[in-house]
């Protein structure tokens, strides 16, 4: 069906009456100052947030109700209602009083849930379209999660479904997945920062080595794989980290946080931030240290992070970011299965580094053409680099057959080490621009929704791999003249160009139904341009033969993706919804082209493609219950994973058709609203519960049809209670999750002292608790808690590369504490 058929068949859906629209609009204003008052939430009491004021205290919204019960909401004013009877247009303008006392953290939690807790993205934001999508919104500021570490098993508690690598007690990198995807530095996600990009090629390589710091971020917002037709073709969807928005009360507010930790955590977090009449700034500098909780793992970053904006009226708005991220982490190597039982946090390593610097510069065009259609304009660049130097096993190709962990760090009679550390180098120098266009009009009376945008990338990418020194500092020099005997030599550019250009439309078939088609047309141009190196060895491995390949590639492609979605909202309170898109993959230019120990890459690997289904129930019931349950499917063409050949390596290829289906399930329960206490108390159940089956429905590889497929634990559960009395909280989370495989032969943890042993096997089930507490006094804040409490040694990750082959231990109990000031 072509996308004219498809728009032509939805339209004829549209056989309806025509209902009146009503339009309020108004001015919220200061009583004390007389002054406009920015960011006031207008809510629809019954059916939730509808409007939020400008920098000149105006909101409009449109409704079909002839009588609304308006909700005007501030964290720094009075909570004020207004009953209205609706003509045409209706003007509602609101005087508010400013709080006469600071409110306590729980109070202001508990006077937001009283008018209405939004916990998932609106039909309509800004320039982007959600309606019928399973979209999940993490409200950061409102977490008990630590976030001087970015623990994401705890920041991500209420997103249902994700797998998540636990690498580090610091949290520099995010690793996670879902629904069957590789957690590997979030590669199978858009990720964005306040909606632009920031992994390192959108599609080349879209793995991401900058995450934000938590501290200074509002919400995180996710969105399912329906995400692919706006945001770009990934199975997983979106991830876009919010960052924290100017105060728009004061001229500069100061807030500093300090935490210590185990093993020698020392973390500072200030932030400046402020309004001054028509521009507004936020910004943050971030520092971490510590030693980790392995032997070889010490590590130290710095991040800021800078925000300015300039409002030149109520129509028209520009703003700019600046990110720049800079560490440097010592990492510790895998373990064989018997390491890991015998000590789960010894090191065989201490050579093996990772340096990251990372640019990263936006700036976005806001403007209003009327109260109808609204138009964004981002342009957005990175500039940055990753190194990578260690020992990843026998250099020598022989080493194929051996196990590359226990080889580790070998050294003469002197001392001396015998082989060169291996360093990979990637630099990345990518721009893009993205434009937006949303408007609304009526078609037989009904309010449509209609959204066009495209987008150019353009990368410039390069990657090196050579011979590095036989030292244990962290010297990312290539030594050329160890080139001549080095194996893993190769040298590549990857010019990389993508447009894409998209679109969505809301029809609402009636007051309670709407449909919500789109598309999204992608041009790819992926390049590959450079040299390696095919280097025989004797037994002695002596060098015996040496021989240069030239590998040019052009991969150019051009696809549509449709998709639709469908909501019905029978009752405010409650939403049925559904959605299908299709999804497509690109191969990365390092499963072009990679030069590694421990795998090979197909040379006939190419790009996945599949689709995403999704349908669910959610709603709140009174202020008592909150809830999202669903069921998904996605269908997985030609995905990527690792098998062995005849010659027992390790091939990178496309393993085969696969069929993921599952039972997503997020439930928040406000038990004490069931007995009318005090809002002094506070008191929350959580769960979140995933039960997800897989199959690999069609290889040409023996031994994996039938599989189950890798990276998916059956059983995904959360659990979280959250208690407090008046400025003290707390919060218990346990996590547990069933055992997953690691590659698409389902491969089982093998014998002590087989080969590969560390590198192949399942990842076996394991749970977690986590305990935290706040106390909130005046401007002062104290933050404590205890992550992995009962102490249990497990692992998420079995690597085939770095940080080394083997299996990366996950942290131990560990504790931390955090002062916050503000002023």
């Amino acid at each position: 069906m072509t996308l004219k058929d498809f728009k032509l068949v939805l339209i004829l859906l549209l056989g309806i009456a025509s209902h009146a629209q009503y339009k309020i609009s108004g001015v919220v204003t200061n009583a004390s100052t007389n002054q406009p008052v920015n960011q006031v939430e207008v809510y629809d009491k019954v059916s939730g947030l509808k409007a939020t004021t400008n920098a000149l205290g105006y909101y409009e919204f449109e409704t079909e109700k002839k009588s609304i019960t308006l909700v005007f909401f501030s964290y720094e004013f009075e909570v004020k209602e207004a009953i209205v009877s609706l003509s045409e247009n209706t003007e509602v303008n609101i005087i508010v009083n400013p709080l006469a006392v600071k409110l306590s953290e729980v109070e202001i939690s508990t006077r937001k849930a009283k008018v209405f807790e939004l916990s998932r993205l609106k039909d309509v934001e800004g320039t982007a379209i959600y309606a019928g999508k399973k979209t999940e919104v993490i409200l950061v500021e409102q977490s008990m999660a630590n976030l001087a570490s970015n623990n994401a098993r705890q920041l991500y508690s209420q997103v249902v479904g994700l797998n998540i690598y636990q690498n580090d007690d610091a949290g520099l990198q995010l690793n996670i997945g879902g629904r069957g995807l590789d957690p590997n530095r979030t590669a199978n996600f858009n990720t964005r920062q306040n909606g632009y990009d920031i992994s390192a090629d959108v599609l080349g390589y879209p793995e991401s080595y900058y995450t934000p710091a938590s501290e200074g971020l509002k919400e995180i917002q996710v969105i399912r794989g329906a995400a692919s037709l706006q945001y770009g073709t990934q199975f997983g969807g979106l991830i876009n980290f919010k960052m924290k928005e100017p105060n728009a009360f004061k001229t500069i507010e100061l807030i500093s946080r300090n935490t210590l930790g185990s093993n020698g955590l020392y973390t500072n977090f200030t932030s400046l931030s402020g309004t001054k009449d028509k521009f507004s700034y936020y910004t943050y500098f971030n520092y971490k240290k510590g030693d980790g909780f392995r032997l070889n793992s010490e590590f130290e970053s710095k991040n800021l992070f800078a925000h300015v904006g300039y409002q030149f009226n109520d129509k028209t708005k520009i703003t700019g970011d600046v990110t720049y991220l800079h560490y440097l982490a010592q990492q510790a190597g895998g373990l064989t299965d018997t390491m890991f039982k015998e000590d789960p946090y010894q090191s065989n390593r201490t050579r093996n580094w990772f340096e990251v610097d990372w640019l990263l510069y936006s700036v976005k065009l806001s403007h209003e053409f009327s109260k109808k259609t609204n138009f964004t304009f981002n342009f957005f660049g990175l500039e940055a680099s990753r190194k990578a130097i260690g020992f990843r096993g026998d250099p020598y190709p022989s080493g194929l057959n051996k196990n590359p962990i226990l080889e580790g760090d070998v050294t003469d009679s002197n001392g001396t080490y015998t082989y060169n550390r291996d360093i990979l180098i990637g630099d990345f120098s990518n721009w893009g621009a993205e434009a937006r266009l949303l408007t609304k009009y009526k078609i037989l009376g009904k309010e449509a929704v209609f959204l066009i945008g495209g987008k150019y990338y353009n990368a410039d990418n390069t990657g090196e791999q050579g011979a590095g020194s036989k030292g244990t500092n962290p010297d990312f020099s290539i030594i050329e003249e160890e080139n001549a005997n080095y194996p893993n030599v190769s040298s590549f550019r990857y010019p990389n160009k993508n447009l894409a250009i998209f679109g969505e439309h809301i029809f609402r078939v009636s007051n309670t139904f709407s449909i919500t088609p789109g598309f999204r047309f992608e041009y790819i141009k992926t390049e590959s341009k450079g040299t390696y190196f095919t280097k025989n060895y004797d037994n002695a491995n002596n060098l015996i033969l040496s021989e240069e390949n030239e590998d040019n590639r052009i991969f150019d492609r051009s696809f549509i993706l449709l998709g639709i979605g469908a909501s019905y909202k029978p009752h405010a309170s409650i939403e049925l919804y559904g959605n299908a898109s299709q999804n497509y993959r690109s191969v990365t230019f390092n499963d072009i082209r990679s030069v590694s120990p421990t795998f090979i890459v197909d040379e006939n690997i190419t790009d996945e493609d599949g689709y995403t289904l999704d349908v669910g129930l959610r709603g709140q019931f009174k202020e008592l219950l909150s809830y999202d349950i669903g069921v998904f499917g996605v269908g997985y063409n030609n995905r990527i994973g690792e098998v062995l050949d005849n010659r027992a390596n390790r091939v990178r290829t496309n393993v085969g058709d696969a069929f993921i289906v599952g039972l997503e399930s997020f439930i928040d329960w406000n038990i004490l609203d069931l007995f009318e206490t005090s809002s002094k108390y506070k008191l929350k159940l959580g769960l979140n519960l995933a039960y997800i089956e897989s199959e690999y429905t069609n290889s040409i590889r023996n031994g994996v049809e039938g599989n189950q497929v890798e990276f998916i634990p059956k059983v995904n559960l959360k659990t979280m209670l959250r208690f407090g009395y008046k400025n003290l909280l707390g919060s218990l989370q346990y996590t547990y999750l069933s055992e997953q495989y690691t590659d698409a032969f389902n491969s089982e943890i093998v014998d002590e002292g087989e080969l590969r042993e560390g590198v192949v096997g399942q990842i076996p089930s394991y749970n977690i608790l986590d305990a935290s507490l706040s106390y909130t006094y005046k401007r002062f804040k104290l933050e404590t808690g205890i992550n992995n409490l009962l102490n249990n040694a497990y692992y998420t990750r079995r690597a085939t590369g770095y940080p080394g082959p083997g299996i990366i231990p996950s942290a131990p109990r560990n504790w931390y504490t955090t002062l916050q000031i503000k002023i």
